[in-house]
């Protein structure tokens, strides 16, 4: 039986409640739901990017990134990207920072799905999830 193994980078805070950041069993990763919030700061809250959509999302994803690799992936092993906005105004935008993004990032994309929610804490724009398959 495969151990499970939970994934926080040193980039990111502990988690608020029990969650991990994410979870390695075996050669699949699944990546929590991110947010565009700057690498932890010892001692003080966890602060966003900035205000706007670009900055949160490339934060995100850089989230997104450390979790990856810190569990022993990469973009490329990324099979399912989730992205929940929380303005569907945003949704045009997203699409065109994330093809930037991923432009350089990527070999071959994953299946992607963009939701519109609200639900996120105050100020945040973006979060992003992510099912790696490791080879």
């Amino acid at each position: 039986m495969t151990e499970k193994i939970a994934i926080t980078p040193s980039t990111h805070t502990a988690p608020p409640a029990r969650f991990s950041h994410g979870v390695r069993k075996g050669n699949i990763l699944q990546v929590a739901g991110q947010v565009g919030f700057l690498p932890a700061v010892e001692g003080q809250a966890p602060k966003p990017a900035g205000p706007t959509l670009r900055e949160q999302t490339l934060q995100t994803f850089a989230n997104v990134k450390a979790v990856l690799e810190e569990g022993g992936a990469s973009w490329d092993d990324v099979m399912m990207l989730r992205v929940y906005l929380t303005d569907v105004d945003h949704f045009a935008e997203m699409n065109e920072i994330y093809n930037e993004y991923f432009a350089v990032e990527l070999k071959e994309a994953p299946a992607a799905r963009t939701t519109v929610y609200v639900g996120l804490p105050k100020g945040l724009l973006i979060e992003i999830d992510a099912l790696a398959v490791l080879g």
